[in-house]
């Protein structure tokens, strides 16, 4: 076999790349223009893609051995008091003139105080998809998601309505739920990528310390046949009767993460979705939908607020505030399904996760 080329050479193996590496680093002004991408090959060969941190074999492992182009946004907050996002980068892959893969790393940090990441990030980065990544790296992976929190001795601490900064990968732009037989090999490469992206940010910003290489790895969620004795593998959460037609089906991911989520429906296709934040500094992220997001909704401990197609309610625990989410995925017969579960929901996962009873009262009509 020929040997594998590096990254940079895969780079400057395309037209565009070298005439950017003779021009030098680009300016592209975005909104108020303060914010600078550089395009292609960073500065010669010395430098690897998205702030020096991804190294030849982690873009190897993800992109295998094709023409890559890299735009990479300059670390730094926005300007504007409500900025959160440091930067991003992207990496695209081509065989020949046509796009084959393409992974987007951001790094911004989690908002709960005006709703931006309450429902879209969840979906995506919490999904019932994903595992932890480990012990000691507070993060989550699937096959075409990861991300990993920096450390609060580098970023701060966040605040009462905000959530922890993270940095974290998209490859694709959709989570699809298909499986494929290449699955492990990209959920190992994400992991990999994720941390070497991560170190990168922490070395970008000034800040000292690394986080450890990723271990053995959980295998991935699959789904099952629903027991509706105990609904998405949660003992005492009974499936209401009225139900259990159109729920065939579950997924359960995250165990022993920051979010353990469930993903229920048929044919493998998710139509509700309920799911426990246990990470502190992630549950901050249903702030706004707490305050704000339906009709109050009471218990013996916590509080929280429901609407018809998803409710969330927040419960003080030995660790920190939980979050538990009750939602429709998409639009169903089941249009009752957030208020019948709930209650049920928040007592059994309570009791699951050792933080005592919890009963709740669902407001009057």
């Amino acid at each position: 076999m020929a040997p594998r080329r590096s990254w940079i050479r895969r780079v400057l193996g395309h037209r565009t790349a070298v005439a950017v590496t003779a021009a030098g680093l680009v300016g592209v002004l975005l909104g108020a223009g303060t914010v600078a991408w550089r395009t292609g090959a960073l500065p010669l060969a010395t430098s690897d893609p998205c702030w020096d941190s991804l190294s030849e074999g982690s873009v190897s492992a993800l992109f295998g051995d094709r023409r890559l182009e890299v735009e990479e946004q300059e670390l730094r907050r926005g300007p504007s008091v409500a900025s959160l996002s440091y930067g991003q980068c992207r990496i695209t892959s081509y065989e020949g003139e046509r796009a084959r893969r393409q992974a987007i790393v951001r790094v911004h940090q989690l908002d709960g105080l005006y709703g931006k990441d309450g429902h879209a990030w969840p979906a995506e980065f919490l999904s019932s998809r994903m595992v932890a990544l480990g012990r000691d790296l507070p993060g989550m992976v699937s096959a075409t998601r990861a991300w990993l929190a920096l450390p609060q001795s580098c970023v701060g601490r966040p605040g009462r309505m905000g959530g922890a900064t993270v940095v974290d990968v998209a490859l694709g732009e959709h989570d699809f739920d298909a499986e494929f037989d290449f699955d492990r090999e990209d959920q190992a490469a994400m992991a990999r990528v994720i941390v070497d992206a991560a170190n990168g940010v922490i070395r970008d910003l000034g800040c000292t310390g690394t986080y450890a290489a990723p271990g053995k790895l959980p295998d991935l969620p699959t789904w099952g046949d629903l027991r509706p004795d105990s609904f998405c593998g949660v003992k005492g959460l009974e499936l209401p009767a009225r139900h259990r037609k159109w729920l065939e089906n579950s997924r359960v991911g995250g165990d022993g993460g920051a979010a353990r989520t469930c993903d229920a429906g048929q044919d493998q296709r998710a139509r509700v979705r309920v799911s426990t934040v246990v990470d502190p500094t992630v549950s901050g992220i249903y702030s706004l939908q707490l305050r704000s997001g339906g009709a109050a909704v009471d218990g013996t401990r916590g509080h929280g607020a429901i609407s018809p197609n998803r409710a969330v309610y927040r419960v003080e625990c030995q660790t920190g505030p939980v979050v538990m989410t009750v939602e429709t995925v998409d639009r169903t017969d089941g249009a009752d399904f957030v208020k019948d579960l709930l209650p049920g929901y928040v007592r059994a996962e309570t009791e699951r996760i050792g933080c005592g009873s919890v009963d709740v009262e669902l407001p009057t009509p």
